[in-house]
């Protein structure tokens, strides 16, 4: 099997893919990015994006206006019970499906130069210290050469068990279930509705669709067999969401799904390999800081590399502003945790916005990032 050699490979095209990959190749480096499936798809995802990534998406012609996303200013959150609490959200949002965005910038990436490898996966890479390069194997046998890597392959994948990272061993009591949806619902709001075991975001994105994405209890999947069932005896405890339910034309036949999703702490850097996105750390979906998150850390990569020619150097500069800018976001978002998927303490949770709006903003504040 002949093997191929490249400058940079990127497992993953989600945003911190694509994002990092763009950059890379706008400012003249070999570039190839592979992605599992084929652009345009959909993903398990809250489709909200906080206002700290507008400015560098609009300077590096990423925004993506032509699709009229969203605008998004008022946060909602709602007890099991059904009581409601609102807050404004003083940096905002956008919506946007990843059906749309990842596609556009799939688009702009290979305009930029990247060269892609879809319908194949990565299977395991290592670091061959005698070589300063990696080695790669991809699902239909191919072998690549590298000489850096970026992991940009999402919450959980093959990679994860080769590298036999710490948080693969934890099985995770939680699955995502995502809908696009009509309805009528506030188009500057992006709420977020407890359950028992749970919780559903809800957000305007493109056109007149809104998402519908929960992260729910696989032990109550289980309990009630599938996901219907389990929807009508779980999640419409909240008149909210079994209005939302019951009141609204749903687009999909059937929703997205996964499965084993894991906050547990990550390292933004494994085996040189720069982890990016949710590869270094999933954020608890308070307000849906995901994929400002991983827009940031493409844009941080790709920067390291841009910047140095030493690897330790690229990999000093990367998990420094890493962990400046997220590792206490994510703990913050841990510890936040608490206050959503149950009868008692959404109530405190929803008391906490209405009776201490200070005390609320601060929390908001300290779960998103700043202006980049």
């Amino acid at each position: 099997m002949k093997t191929f050699q490249k400058d940079i490979i990127i497992i993953g095209g989600g945003l911190a893919g694509l994002i990092a990959g763009h950059q890379l190749a706008k400012n003249g480096r070999e570039v190839l990015l592979i992605e599992k499936k084929k652009y345009p798809f959909h993903r398990v995802c809250g489709e909200y994006i906080s206002n700290e990534v507008r400015e560098f998406l609009s300077r590096e012609g990423l925004y993506p206006k032509d699709f009229i996303p969203s605008e998004i200013s008022r946060f909602q959150l709602s007890a099991v019970n059904g009581k409601l609490a609102e807050i404004p959200l003083d940096l905002g949002g956008f919506g946007i499906s990843r059906y749309i965005l990842d596609d556009f910038l799939y688009k702009k990436a290979k305009d930029s130069g990247v060269e892609f490898i879809l319908q194949k996966q990565a299977e395991d890479v290592n670091f061959k210290e005698k070589y300063q390069h990696f080695e790669m194997t991809l699902s239909d046998g191919s072998q690549l050469t590298s000489n850096f890597v970026l992991g940009a392959f999402g919450k959980r994948s093959k990679i994860d068990k080769s590298l036999d990272r710490q948080f693969i061993t934890t099985r995770s009591p939680y699955i995502g279930v995502k809908y696009h949806i009509l309805t009528d619902f506030d188009p500057e709001a992006v709420a977020l509705h407890n359950f028992e075991g749970g919780y559903c975001g809800v957000n305007k994105i493109e056109e007149e669709k809104y998402n519908l994405c929960y992260l729910g209890s696989k032990d109550q999947l289980k309990e009630y067999g599938n996901i219907p069932d389990m929807e009508e005896a779980v999640l419409f405890q909240n008149p909210h969401l079994k209005s939302l339910f019951r009141n609204s034309d749903f687009i999909f036949e059937k929703p997205e799904v996964i499965n084993e999703v894991n906050f547990s702490p990550k390292k933004p850097l494994e085996n040189h390999i720069l982890m990016l996105g949710d590869a270094a750390g999933l954020i608890t979906p308070l307000c849906g800081n995901g994929m400002a998150i991983a827009i940031h850390t493409g844009k941080l990569a790709a920067e390291a590399i841009l910047q140095n020619k030493e690897r330790n150097a690229i990999e000093l500069q990367y998990a420094g502003l890493w962990n400046h800018h997220f590792r206490r976001r994510l703990w913050i978002g841990r510890k936040v945790q608490w206050l959503f998927g149950s009868r008692k303490v959404s109530e405190f949770a929803v008391g906490l916005i209405k009776n201490s709006g200070f005390l609320a903003k601060e929390i908001i504040k300290r779960t998103h990032g700043e202006v980049f």
